[in-house]
């Protein structure tokens, strides 16, 4: 019995396999490159503050995000004792 031919089909099938594979994933990576350009037309991303600015710019919201979380910690506390 001789294998040559069986193993050089099989060689061949892999190599088409692993080919389609490759040139998918790089079709894939290209159109996520592309979506994320055109994403970032649409909505830029702000810059980011001076190191010495605030992160928000709400100081409202930061205090009423401070009083949130400390009612869930005093919440957890309380019945986790």
């Amino acid at each position: 019995m001789n294998e040559g031919p069986i193993i050089l089909e099989g060689v061949t099938l892999m190599t088409l396999g692993m080919g389609f594979v490759f040139i998918f994933l790089l079709i894939l990576v290209g159109a996520i490159k592309l979506l994320a350009v055109v994403a970032m037309r649409f909505d830029p991303v702000q810059k980011p503050s001076p190191a010495g600015a605030s992160v928000s710019s709400n100081p409202t919201s930061d205090d009423s995000l401070i009083a949130a979380i400390s009612v869930a910690l005093h919440h957890h506390k309380k019945n986790f004792s």
